[in-house]
């Protein structure tokens, strides 16, 4: 079955969704490491540290190597790329809009600097409260 590019997208995005993935990722950019490594900082089993690998693998993060008894798993980052150029274009959207915002803004600001203020009324005499007799 071949994916599309909206399926790998979403797989990646899910991915990453998870705090625990997201911390395996960040230590997987560092070095290769085996899943009793990668399961270590938490207190998981090691049955669930392999899950979450699998959804990364899943998402094509993750390349799993068996050494002997031993899976070392490594980063594979270049599925990430289609989710930094799906962000960059909300980027440039936010930005764009913002920008707009920003120009409206400054100019309602000129405006109110050529504005003349508003006109005080004038004091009113202060009444007395006594009656006259």
């Amino acid at each position: 079955m071949v994916e599309s590019n909206s399926d790998r997208l979403d797989a990646v995005f899910r991915a990453l969704a998870d705090p625990t993935r997201r911390a395996m990722v960040r230590n997987l950019a560092r070095q290769p490491r085996s899943v009793g490594e990668l399961a270590e900082p938490f207190e998981i089993s090691l049955a669930a540290a392999s899950k979450h690998i699998k959804v990364l693998e899943g998402a094509g993060l993750v390349q799993r190597d068996v050494q002997g008894r031993t899976h070392v798993c490594r980063l594979d980052a270049r599925p990430l790329h289609a989710g930094m150029e799906w962000m960059r274009h909300y980027e440039q959207f936010w930005n764009q809009r913002l920008g707009a915002l920003e120009d409206l803004l400054r100019a309602e600001d000129r405006d109110d600097a050529t504005r003349k203020p508003p006109r005080k009324p004038a004091a009113k005499p202060a009444r007395s409260n006594r009656s006259k007799r």
